[in-house]
């Protein structure tokens, strides 16, 4: 697959999804970003912002398998992944599969589950795989999670722990409606459900081939160095107790890749870096108590390194390195 079919695969998906979520075309676009690239999506707003509805709605955008979790408390890590169950009549067990065998899964209030379950999502997000009593089942592919969680209420909530956080490529947040946006959704939903009336614009064989294709993009070695020294800028100062992990670092390399594709580019340039900073970094970072350990706290910390570390401007002499827009 060519740059310039990757960047008509995302808009094609963009675009029907944007049937339904009103206002928000740069979350959708980010979303579509991850699938591409093979991640993650953890997307945490307050109840009633779309979560759901926009993971329904990319599910529908493509011809592949769907299946929903909802979390709970008393949910089981063999709920998630399946268990072995014997079967009386051929006198042998046999496998059942969970809901995780499937192209995209909905990991619905991901935050409600005890961290037993929630860590029977480790293997699967990473290695595509699960593993029962010793015996590997390979995943479907692609294999794309998308997650919520609702950061307000904190009673029968079991916190992500990091080595689930690090599994997420990008951490987003939906918000509200703003401006003309708010009478535009009332306007799409006032009659009929717009998430019915959407049908595929992808096939599973399109995103296989975006997902080993994007790394045609290439990235110049100021870029990466750029990054190498956001990451550990990340992991400097008396208030910051985690910073990024090296997965990290090649998350937003990966992410990076592919926003250059879907913009249509075949190099990455700094601004989508800078883009991507806050989404891929600001859940992989932990700050002390001194300085707060919220969202926006670790987003204005985020925002201060690019703002520190200057980005590289491209050498009239090394033109030749960075390749022609495809």
């Amino acid at each position: 697959m060519e740059i310039k079919d990757i960047t008509s695969l995302a808009g094609r998906i963009r675009d029907n999804v944007s049937r339904v979520i009103v206002g928000k075309d740069d979350i959708i676009e980010l979303v579509v970003i991850s699938l591409l690239a093979g991640g993650h999506v953890l997307l945490e707003d307050v109840p009633g912002t779309g979560k759901t509805v926009m993971a329904k709605s990319l599910a529908k955008s493509i011809d592949g398998e769907f299946k929903r979790i909802q979390f709970t408390p008393d949910l089981l890590p063999s709920d998630v992944t399946g268990l072995n169950i014997f079967n009386q009549q051929k006198v042998e067990f046999e496998f059942r599969q969970g809901p995780v065998f499937t192209n995209i899964l909905l990991a619905d209030e991901i935050n409600r589950a005890t961290p037993r379950t929630q860590s029977a999502l480790l293997e699967c997000m990473e290695e595509r795989q699960v593993t029962i009593e010793g015996e590997t089942r390979i995943l479907p592919r692609p294999f794309f999670v998308i997650a919520t969680q609702n950061p307000v209420e904190i009673q029968g909530t079991f916190p992500l722990p990091e080595a689930q956080l690090d599994r997420f490529l990008l951490k987003l947040n939906i918000g509200y409606p703003e401006g003309d946006d708010a009478k535009a959704l009332i306007d799409r939903f006032i009659q009929d459900n717009p998430i019915e009336e959407i049908g595929p614009v992808a096939t599973t064989d399109e995103i296989l081939d975006a997902q080993n294709s994007y790394q045609k993009v290439h990235v110049s070695s100021a870029i990466r160095e750029y990054i190498a020294r956001l990451v550990e800028e990340t992991r400097k100062g008396a208030g910051v107790a985690l910073g990024v992990s090296p997965r990290g670092m090649l998350a937003m390399v990966r992410a990076a890749q592919v926003a250059a594709a879907v913009a249509g580019r075949s190099y990455v340039l700094p601004d989508d870096v800078k883009r991507l900073a806050v989404p891929v970094f600001c859940h992989r970072i932990i700050l002390t108590a001194g300085i707060g350990t919220n969202a926006s706290k670790t987003a204005e910390f985020v925002n201060r390194i690019l703002r520190t570390i200057p980005a590289p401007t491209e050498d009239p002499e090394a033109r030749d390195e960075i390749p022609r827009k495809a």
